[in-house]
C-alpha cells in the first residue's frame, strides 16, 4: 500500500502496527481523525499528560544550563515537585559521557525508507560510549519483561548505530558502546539499563526490515484488527471497529503490559540529522 509522502518509520508507528495493524491503517495511512476518547477519566489523563510534558521541558532546559533553582519554581504541583527531586537527586546523569543532546533527532535509510528516533537525552564520549536516556513520567514501572520487547528499546539504539551519529559526535559508535536507559520519574534508584550488542543490532535491523516490509506489501483493508481485545479499550478507533464504546481507565493502560513505548513525534522532515553510514 502506497505509504504518505515524506512518510517516516518511528517507534510510535511501528509499534502501533505490531500492536495492531488496523489501527496503522487508520492512523497513518488513511489518516483517519475520530473522536472517541483513547481513556477515563478524561482530566486526570490530561493532568498527567500535561505534568509529563512539563518535567520533560524542565530536564531539557537543566541540560542545557538554565540554574535547577530556578527551574524549581516551575514545580507548582505535587507531582513535578517529587519527580524534580527525584531528578536532581538521581545519578544516573554523574555516570553519563559528557556530550549530551537533549530532544535530539536522528535518522537513517532502510530500503529507501526513513527510520527516525527522536532521543530524550543522548550522551557520547565520541569512539568510546553513547548512552540513551528516556524519561518516563507513567504512574507504574513497565516491567523489564514488556521493556525489552518494545519497539522504542530495539529501535533506538539501531538508529544510533546505522545512522552514523553525527559528526559532532566524531567516530561512529560500536553497539557494544551503546546502551539504553530507562529512567522513571517515581522509581529513580530503579532505572532499567538494556546494553547493546552487534548480534542485537543485526537481529533488530532484520525485524525492522520484516515489519516495514510487511507494511508496504499489505494491500487496502487488508490490515487486520488485533486478536487481543485488552488493547482496544484504549484506542480511539474501537467504536469504528466494532470493539466496545467505554475506554479504559488510564490507570489500568499504565499498569498494563500492553502499555505503549515511544511517544508520537511530529518531526519535520528536513530537520532529521542524517548521516550516511
Amino acid at each position: 500500500m502506497p505509504l504518505p509522502e515524506n512518510f517516516q518509520f518511528s517507534a510510535s508507528s511501528l509499534q502501533d502496527y505490531v500492536d495492531c495493524p488496523r489501527r496503522f491503517e487508520l492512523r497513518y495511512l488513511l489518516r483517519l481523525s475520530w473522536p472517541a476518547l483513547e481513556t477515563e477519566p478524561v482530566l486526570e489523563r490530561e493532568h498527567h499528560q500535561e505534568q509529563g510534558r512539563r518535567f520533560h521541558q524542565m530536564v531539557q532546559q537543566h541540560l542545557i544550563g538554565f540554574p535547577p533553582d530556578q527551574l524549581g519554581s516551575q514545580a507548582d504541583t505535587p507531582e513535578l515537585q517529587r519527580w524534580w527531586q527525584n531528578y536532581l537527586n538521581n545519578t544516573v546523569l554523574d555516570e553519563l559521557p559528557p556530550q549530551r543532546r537533549v530532544e535530539y533527532p536522528l535518522s537513517f535509510s532502510l530500503n529507501g525508507f526513513r527510520v527516525t528516533a527522536q532521543y530524550d537525552l543522548l550522551a557520547v564520549q565520541p569512539g568510546q560510549r553513547a548512552v540513551i536516556v528516556d524519561w518516563k513520567t507513567s504512574a507504574y514501572i513497565t516491567p523489564r519483561s514488556t521493556l525489552i520487547r518494545r519497539i522504542q528499546t530495539r529501535l533506538y539504539p539501531l538508529v544510533l548505530c546505522l545512522s552514523g551519529q553525527d559528526a559532532r559526535f566524531g567516530a561512529p559508535l560500536s553497539p557494544d558502546q551503546v546502551e539504553m536507559i530507562y529512567w522513571f520519574t517515581d522509581y529513580p534508584n530503579d532505572p532499567q539499563r538494556f546494553p547493546y550488542t552487534t548480534a542485537q543490532m543485526l537481529a533488530d535491523q532484520k525485524e525492522i526490515e520484516r515489519l516495514i516490509l510487511d507494511i508496504t506489501n499489505r494491500r487496502p483493508g487488508d490490515f487486520p484488527l488485533t486478536a487481543n481485545e485488552q488493547r482496544c479499550q484504549f484506542c480511539r478507533y474501537r467504536s469504528l471497529c466494532q470493539r466496545g464504546v467505554q475506554a479504559g481507565d488510564w490507570q489500568n493502560l499504565e499498569a498494563s503490559e500492553e502499555q505503549s513505548s515511544g511517544g508520537d513525534f511530529d518531526l519535520d522532515f528536513d530537520q532529521i540529522a542524517e548521516i550516511d553510514f
